[in-house]
């Protein structure tokens, strides 16, 4: 499994966090991964056999590109053989803007849009394994279309404040760093994501716990809390089990066995 993440240039880090590639063998029957939420969108363009997504035990074919929402629960995904990936991971208050697409919560979004004209030009590109070409010509088209719009201050300056805190921050407070009423906030906000600031802010907490875990499984799971501002751990849990479906201790016990990326049934879109 090849794992490889690219900064974006300084023009588009008020909107993406970062490109993302990723190779892996599933071998010739289909295989299922899951995808764990966090305070993320991700355009996902992929290679190979296909992909498909897994609605009510039916596998539903997926085109490329398409885009993950925020979740807030797991999500399951099949493919079989080789299957590559490139994706834009992004601020979930910019990303509906930046693409001029109608924000919604849908978990996975089927779009028509002129960066799906990518796809045969990337395909050529990842096939020879030239993948810092590849990511270059996402971030050419991106930058034109950033060029293009014009950017909320007021979103960009309460996106700062929440990853500052990791999501650990009242909504007053967002509010105040963004220069505006909870009540303005809170409707740009929506509008452009889909999702309140609170629940974007619970994503991003949930997600700092996330990764801690997979990356230090023995950490105090009360320390943790505590120092992620949770009010102790019992609410730690239960948030953590809101959006992963199982506790931080099973989440870490998972993470001491594989200490790999991404394991058969673990998450496949994990940040580091």
């Amino acid at each position: 499994m090849q794992h490889h993440e690219f900064e974006p240039p300084e023009a588009l880090q008020d909107t993406i966090k970062c490109f993302w590639y990723n190779k892996r063998e599933f071998g010739p029957t289909e295989s299922g991964f899951e995808v764990i939420p966090d305070g993320y969108a991700e355009i996902i363009f992929h290679f190979g056999s296909g992909c498909s997504v897994v609605y009510d035990g039916l596998l539903q074919p997926l085109p490329s590109p398409f885009m993950i929402g925020l979740l807030n629960q797991p999500m399951h995904f099949s493919t079989k053989n080789r299957f590559e990936i490139l994706a834009i991971r992004c601020f979930p208050w910019t990303v509906f803007d930046l693409l001029g697409l109608p924000s919604g919560k849908g978990e996975v979004h089927i779009f028509e849009h002129p960066i799906a004209k990518l796809q045969s030009v990337l395909k050529d590109l990842v096939h020879s394994g030239k993948i810092d070409e590849a990511v270059e010509q996402i971030k050419q088209f991106l930058l034109n279309a950033r060029s293009q719009i014009a950017v909320d201050s007021m979103l960009f300056k309460a996106g700062i404040a929440m990853r500052e805190a990791n999501g650990a921050i009242p909504v007053s407070e967002v509010a105040t760093a963004a220069h505006a009423t909870v009540r303005t906030l809170e409707r740009n906000f929506k509008q452009s994501s889909g999702y309140t600031v609170k629940d974007v802010a619970g994503l991003m907490r949930f997600e700092q716990v996330r990764n801690h875990l997979w990356l230090n499984p023995e950490s105090n799971i009360a320390s943790l809390a505590h120092e992620l501002g949770y009010t102790d751990q019992s609410h730690l849990s239960r948030e953590f089990k809101r959006y992963s479906g199982t506790t931080p201790a099973a989440f870490a016990r998972k993470a001491k066995k594989g200490k790999q990326l991404v394991s058969n049934n673990f998450v496949a879109f994990v940040q580091a």
